[in-house]
């Protein structure tokens, strides 16, 4: 592929004009000798595209849509990323706050924002394809279809070498705890209280707790007058999946079938527009995930909501590729994932990703 460095692009972007990829369309995607892919990212500037002839823009459209790279289209500066382009990548970035829309993310820097896009390409490249190809298919699908789709793939990464390269520098798992109630629920009137209660681990998801909460939704799908609302004791609604837990599936097939199986995405979809989530402190992985699936999400100023599961060679497993991608749209969901990057209260509600943020708790008088 020939890279070029357009004026205003940061210097060595992996960039290809626009006018190349609408006069021939990259190489197929292949694996260099020790099984990396080759130039995984590619990258266009958005004013180049502008300019090109209408027939042009169809061919570079056409061309970008089938390519199996991660496609980022950059606006340096205060245009918009083109409609038509920012519609066939998978991530769109501009300069400029007031040129972003729901297909584009606004940076302070786009060099460190390539730069960070860079470094997940090479550090983890199969998660890092894995999770934009799927991506790219789930905001069209069911939520069933859809989440199948994601636990295939997440199953798939469980095998593979970056996901065992990160079980080997995380060493060996600490001793579960001993608490033996993971959900607290009670019911007042028509209003099902859930509250989550591990806050010794932050509220971390494992299999306890999957069942736990599994069997606490129960009477809610069965009840179509009941609400739900689920909180989290302690300084975190949920620090995402035990990774103390990670790695212990005995084969990804089985894997597979148990997330399945056993889905809370799933149990709260099906209730979801009765269903409330209160979110605070740290949200990540699946307790940011899965709070994405009911019908509403508010949030206290303190919530901080990311995605860490691609630096351990992953993907999102607990729903996130459905979930955020129907509330923030696919383009934001493979920034969040491909850079880790955690947003604020403020920045979820501007996505979509909460509903609303709480106003400060009171402090109380002479504290």
């Amino acid at each position: 592929m020939q890279a070029s460095d357009p004026v205003g692009l940061p210097a060595g972007a992996p960039t290809l004009r626009a006018a190349d990829l609408a006069a021939m369309p990259p190489p197929p995607l292949l694996l260099d000798g020790t099984g990396r892919p080759v130039d995984p990212l590619l990258v266009v500037d958005a004013r180049e595209f502008a300019a090109l002839p209408p027939a042009d823009r169809r061919r570079a459209i056409t061309a970008l849509r089938g390519s199996r790279r991660c496609t980022v289209a950059v606006a340096p500066g205060p245009e918009r990323v083109p409609g038509e382009l920012a519609q066939a990548v998978d991530l769109g970035l501009t300069a400029t706050p007031e040129a972003a829309d729901a297909r584009t993310v606004a940076v302070p820097d786009l060099e460190a924002a390539l730069a960070s896009l860079t470094e997940r390409f090479t550090a983890t490249p199969l998660a890092a394809l894995s999770y934009v190809w799927l991506l790219r298919q789930s905001a069209g699908l069911p939520v069933p279809a859809a989440l199948t789709a994601e636990s295939a793939a997440y199953s798939t990464l469980l095998a593979g070498p970056e996901f065992a390269a990160w079980l080997a520098a995380r060493g060996p798992a600490r001793e579960p705890d001993d608490r033996t109630h993971r959900v607290v629920s009670h019911r007042v009137g028509d209003v099902l209280h859930l509250r989550l209660d591990r806050p010794a681990r932050r509220n971390a998801v494992d299999a306890a707790m999957r069942d736990a909460l599994l069997a606490a939704l129960a009477p809610a799908e069965w009840d179509p007058n009941l609400l739900v609302e689920i909180t989290g004791a302690g300084p975190a609604f949920s620090a995402g999946g035990d990774l103390d837990e990670f790695g212990s599936a005995p084969d990804p097939a089985r894997a597979h079938v148990v997330r399945l199986g056993a889905s809370v995405a799933e149990s709260v979809h099906r209730v979801r527009d009765r269903v409330t989530v209160r979110v605070h402190g740290t949200c990540l992985g699946a307790g940011f995930e899965l709070p994405c699936f009911a019908g509403r999400v508010l949030a206290a100023p303190d919530t901080l909501l990311g995605l860490p599961e691609l630096a351990m060679g992953l993907i999102p497993g607990a729903g996130g590729t459905v979930s955020i991608v129907r509330r923030a749209g696919r383009w934001r969901a493979a920034w969040l994932g491909l850079t880790g990057t955690r947003v604020d209260a403020a920045t979820a509600r501007a996505w979509g990703l909460v509903d609303e943020v709480l106003d400060p708790a009171p402090v109380p008088a002479g504290s």
